[in-house]
């Protein structure tokens, strides 16, 4: 229960500041874990005294810590769009997580949110994600950093002799901010045994990684993936990483001029992403991405096909970074034991590069039009009023269907999608309009 701001959870007490809208309260930067570089994460169980949650963490540590976003050649149109103006810092510290709550709540549905960014940048506070109108519809909200690029996911032989395997540390840190959750989340009324996970872009290839281990069975009741379900791409298995990822770590080590794990570890993070710029720059930004993010891990992923049998909703837009991600999530859906439902957006945003493109959903689903310089406009905060009540009724109850919304049919029985966009929604098949528009991270 939350009383003035302040909540009693199994860590401690903690303090809050009041959101924007009447009756919720925001906890900002909760600590949930703690790693040494390349250490697996481990969970934050208790703190003294009154925890201020008053003011985001630091995001994860990137280049946009040292290299100006709207000048890096990678993510001046992401900067200006989302981040434009926030007062960020940046830590290789940075397992934090945020939650907004209704005051009044009592076992409410939870939904956590893992941000995008390529698996190398991002961040669990962006203009799109602060504030989410999901309290005001009795739903919880949470968003959460996590190690990122060579922080979060380095896989040397050096560390796998260290601790048995290597890689993933990223993915440990969103799985251990699961466990936080289902384990503290019931103090802020919400229901441990209702939490839907989202993610967009490197976000949903997590959220589907997350659905394929067993390590997360209890914690995931319901998932959301928005553009990059269905993309099985991201995780290789064993013998392409000592072919393939093992050479490109071990290149990048060399050119750190580190000889071993000691010294590696001694070096500034500065230099560490000085190194991997000079990987970018001989071997291309596609081999490194290829290398960059989930991978084959025997301790999460034994290699039997698993994926929880639990609703999906999933879906990608006409400009998306790869035309066939509606299809991919289309065919995701259709192939879930359990009902699941998909989903192209469609709506062209007005202003200034206008299309839907490649994140241009996520204004609509946090409901935080607002928040944004474009000029929005009715038929715009209608659509959003629509896609957040989808999205909060089924992390109520796994069904998006609700009175006087267009009925959203099962991927399963209908084939089709739900064609996102002005004046409203609708059931439709696959567009022929789809092309890639992607601005860059």
């Amino acid at each position: 229960m939350i009383q003035q701001h302040v909540c009693s959870t199994p860590c401690g007490d903690i303090q809050g500041v009041a959101a924007a809208a009447p009756g919720v309260t925001a906890f900002k930067g909760i600590r949930y874990a703690e790693a040494g570089r390349w250490e697996y994460p481990k969970q934050v169980t208790h703190w003294e005294g009154v925890y201020d949650a008053s003011r985001f963490g630091p995001n994860a540590m990137q280049d946009a810590a040292f290299t100006p976003e709207d000048q890096n050649g990678r993510s001046p149109f992401y900067y200006h769009e989302f981040r434009e103006g926030l007062d960020y810092s940046y830590s290789e510290n940075c397992q934090y997580l945020n939650i907004w709550a209704p005051d009044n709540a009592e076992k409410a549905p939870v939904i956590v949110y893992i941000h995008g960014g390529a698996f190398l940048s991002g961040s669990g506070w962006d203009k799109a994600f602060d504030e989410p109108a999901w309290p005001r519809k009795g739903v919880i909200g949470v968003t959460l950093n996590y190690r990122l690029g060579l922080f979060g996911y380095a896989c040397l032989p050096e560390l796998a002799a260290e601790a048995g395997h290597t890689g993933n540390y990223g993915l440990y840190d969103q799985l251990c901010a699961l466990q936080w959750v289902h384990d503290n989340i019931a103090a802020f009324g919400g229901d441990p045994d209702n939490i839907t996970v989202m993610g967009q872009s490197a976000g949903a290839h997590s959220v589907q990684m997350l659905c394929s281990t067993r390590a997360a069975q209890g914690l995931i009741a319901k998932a959301v993936m928005s553009s990059g379900a269905g993309d099985d791409s991201v995780l290789f298995a064993g013998d392409w990483v000592m072919e393939h990822k093992y050479p490109f770590w071990t290149a990048w080590k060399e050119a750190t001029e580190a000889s071993t794990l000691a010294q590696l570890r001694a070096l500034p993070p500065q230099a560490l992403l000085g190194a991997m710029g000079k990987q970018f720059a001989t071997q291309g930004f596609g081999t490194v991405m290829a290398n960059m993010g989930p991978v084959w891990d025997t301790a999460l992923f034994p290699g039997e096909g698993f994926t929880l049998p639990i609703p999906y909703l999933a879906g990608g837009n006409t400009q998306d970074m790869k035309p066939e991600m509606t299809a991919d999530a289309l065919r995701w859906c259709q192939k879930q034991p359990a009902d699941s439902y998909a989903w192209c957006f469609a709506r062209q945003l007005p202003g200034d590069d206008k299309g839907a493109w490649h994140s241009a959903d996520l204004w609509y689903w946090f409901g935080t039009l607002t928040n944004s310089w474009r000029p929005f406009n009715d038929g715009d905060r209608a659509l959003s009023s629509a896609m957040v009540s989808y999205l909060t009724h089924f992390a109520a109850s796994g069904n998006p269907n609700g009175a006087g919304l267009p009925v959203w049919e099962t991927a399963r029985h209908s084939g089709q999608v739900l064609r996102l966009d002005v004046p409203a929604p609708a059931m439709a098949g696959l567009g022929k309009e789809a092309k890639a528009n992607v601005f860059g991270w």
